[in-house]
């Protein structure tokens, strides 16, 4: 008969309860050795400590943990415990702090007054509030690991230059962590130096300020300026944006798209250069549009590349809607078919509905009816976007 020890050695995990089972029978090191060697050294290896550190209170798989431990040494739970008590104490849940150190394990090790607390503190100086603080370093905690005074403080400092105050700049940081990024600076006197304006440069920081942390920046200047665009009007810098956000395949496809409805190469630029966020719509959305203004309303796709803004606007709550009253009052006799084509698709709701359906006192009614079913089922379908 076999013999089988009755020992069983058991390591919690005291965040979500599971339990790691070892039986310790004769053969158990022969079966497991990995395993059975990172139990029997755990006191008293400190890459072995490590990971039972980050299983235990930070809840990484032994995968992670062990990948993590080659870059991580921890001797004991002192400073561990510390550092996620300080992120604790200043708004961390658990399972952002989780996230960040999976992301940044050597946190764990670090002196937190003197690597982490002084960032916070600058990010509260500066108008941030804990919540805030909170909301940036769970989106880039690499700003963490970043120097305060040759890093973080310039890049703030050069973007609040443009935003012209701490409450914007903070409001642009929380949507766009760029100061956990490299390169801000540097990239914008790049631009300055070669005729991008200061206003074209502010937009930037509005809309896509990591664009700033991007390589070669030159490059796209250069094109943009070949195509005959001036880098101190606007128009620049939505062409820019357009450029740095859209991939060359991407680019390609939509260009392939345009080209499916009738435009020319010669009309896709002159599109472009018009209105450059055109570039900015999907292939999905640039079809959906073109299905609905060709065959459903009759008029030519190329009526679009003389109002491309129209390619932004939702197919379901603004271009549909509007389309019907304008039919409606065609149908009439009350408007030609002809007149102001894209009017009517670009006016804000207010002067929308002054102007086409209490304009028209005899059935206004009627059509103020037919454009509010038409805007509820586009709400009622989670307004869908073709983006």
């Amino acid at each position: 008969m076999l013999k089988f020890l009755t020992t069983t050695a058991l390591v919690c995990n005291n965040n979500n309860n599971t339990m790691f089972l070892l039986l310790t029978t004769p053969s158990a090191k022969h079966y497991y050795p990995s395993i059975f060697n990172f139990f029997s050294t755990s006191t008293t290896n400190p890459q072995s400590f490590t990971v039972s550190y980050l299983i235990n209170n930070c809840g990484f798989s032994l995968e992670t943990a062990s990948k993590a431990s080659h870059t991580l040494t921890l001797s004991n739970s002192q400073k561990p415990d510390s550092i996620l008590a300080f992120f604790t104490s200043h708004g961390f849940s658990v399972s952002q702090l989780r996230d960040i150190i999976r992301r940044e394990p050597w946190i764990l090790s670090c002196d937190h007054t003197k690597v982490v607390l002084p960032k916070f503190r600058f990010l509260l100086s500066k108008g941030a509030s804990s919540s805030d603080i909170v909301r940036i370093v769970n989106a880039s905690p690499r700003l963490l690991r970043r120097s305060l005074e040759n890093h973080i403080i310039p890049a703030y400092q050069c973007a609040k230059g443009f935003l012209q105050s701490d409450r914007k700049t903070i409001a642009c940081v929380k949507r766009f962590c760029f100061l956990g990024q490299s390169g801000v600076p540097e990239n914008v006197k790049l631009l300055l130096d070669n005729g991008v304006s200061h206003s074209n440069i502010a937009r930037l920081f509005h809309w896509w300020p990591s664009i700033f942390c991007s390589f070669d920046l030159l490059s796209t200047v250069e094109e943009l300026k070949e195509l005959g665009f001036d880098g101190s009007t606007s128009a620049f810098s939505k062409a820019f944006l357009a450029k740095r956000s859209v991939t060359k395949a991407k680019w390609d496809e939509k260009v392939e798209t345009f080209k499916k409805w009738g435009w020319s190469d010669e009309q896709i630029l002159q599109t472009f250069k018009k209105h450059p966020f055109c570039m900015l719509v999907s292939p999905r959305k640039i079809n959906a549009i073109m299905d609905f203004w060709v065959h459903h309303l009759g008029l030519d796709s190329l009526d679009l590349a003389r109002a491309p803004g129209i390619l932004q606007c939702s197919l379901e709550k603004r271009i549909i809607p509007r389309a019907l009253v304008v039919q409606f009052l065609i149908s009439k006799g009350l408007r030609r078919k002809d007149a102001g084509l894209y009017t009517p698709f670009v006016l804000s709701e207010k002067l929308f509905v002054e102007k086409y359906v209490n304009g028209f006192e005899e059935h206004s009614s009627d059509l103020l009816k037919l454009y509010e079913e038409k805007l509820n089922i586009a709400d009622s379908s989670n307004g869908l976007q073709l983006v």
